[in-house]
């Protein structure tokens, strides 16, 4: 199969990627490379796939994706997005950035490719609001300019499918971790603020915050896993995490008995928006995809330890 991953020298669209490759697929990924993060972690990763074969077209969203078409693809993983709920994004950046995005990758994917197998919106547990504990059949009520804009994207999405013009699903994820997480995210900053004895920024009450905190490795496990299954989840809404629920508290606790340090800590008043609990419902993920996450936080904030140290240590 020929498959496009939009955003694909981030975070979790970078380990699809490497996923789809080593399946046998032929994989082309799409990255803007903004500066929301430092766009030098994104080139690493961009290094990484390109070294492994997975040339990637560097075009905003926003723009015109004809060359990005010039050949077809079966599927499309879309997990570009502005991410977060950082007070300094506006909401015009995540209108922009997962609205607008999405919606010109739609109008291309109509012009271009409209053969697709399946278009594989990758959306958020954030859309269900503070509470995110529940099935996909219960309505979404975000409170956040990313969960309300991740939202609106995934139902442009659906829209289309709607009215018989794309095949097509949106995946939910849950509090994803692992090796190259962004460097704001939870663990990256925790673990650099560990090894160099700095102060880390802790937000009033998030040491109670309950998440389902799940491992990079089973979210791109069960999103490969659509493929040979396209027919089966066309139009759903599939939440993709674990069913382990810890604490914020939890999982600082288990990387300081990983680094074998304490943590210094500095207190910031609650951040709005901030969700309060997650939970994964994935019985329809098991039910569609065969979707089994194995992965515990101990073992996987290991790995993301290791890889920390691999890459900015040595």
């Amino acid at each position: 199969m020929r498959i496009l991953v939009t955003g694909a020298a981030g975070f979790i669209a970078s380990h699809l990627c490497e996923k789809l490759q080593a399946l046998g697929h032929e994989v082309y990924g799409i990255d803007n490379f903004n500066d929301y993060y430092s766009p030098d972690l994104k080139l690493r990763n961009a290094s990484d796939l390109q070294a492994k074969g997975i040339p990637i077209f560097k075009v905003d969203l926003n723009a015109d994706l004809k060359e990005v078409f010039l050949q077809p693809y079966d599927f499309i993983y879309h997990l570009a997005a502005q991410p977060g709920i950082s007070a300094d994004t506006t909401l015009d950046d995540y209108m922009v950035n997962n609205i607008k995005a999405t919606q010109n990758l739609l109008e291309a994917v109509l012009t271009y490719n409209s053969d697709l197998k399946s278009f594989v919106n990758i959306a958020t547990s954030s859309v269900y609001g503070l509470e995110a504990t529940v099935d996909e059949c219960v309505p979404a009520q975000p409170v956040s300019f990313y969960g309300v804009t991740k939202l609106a994207a995934e139902q442009l999405v659906l829209g289309l499918h709607r009215t018989g013009k794309l095949n097509a699903c949106s995946i939910r994820l849950y509090s994803v971790y692992g090796p190259r997480e962004r460097p704001e995210k939870l663990y990256t900053k925790l673990i650099e603020n560990l090894i160099h004895n700095q102060p880390f920024p802790l937000f009033e009450g998030s040491l109670r915050h309950e998440r389902s905190f799940t491992y990079v490795g089973d979210i791109v496990e069960g999103l490969a896993a659509i493929i040979g299954r396209e027919s089966r989840v066309n139009g759903e809404i599939i939440n993709l995490g674990t069913e382990e629920v810890n604490t914020t508290e939890e999982g600082i606790k288990a990387v300081e008995a990983i680094l074998g340090k304490s943590l210094i800590v500095q207190q910031f008043p609650a951040r709005k928006g901030d969700q309060q609990r997650t939970a994964a419902v994935i019985d329809k993920a098991r039910q569609l995809l065969d979707y089994n996450p194995k992965t515990s936080l101990r073992q996987g904030l290991e790995l993301q330890v290791a890889w920390y140290k691999e890459k900015f240590t040595s």
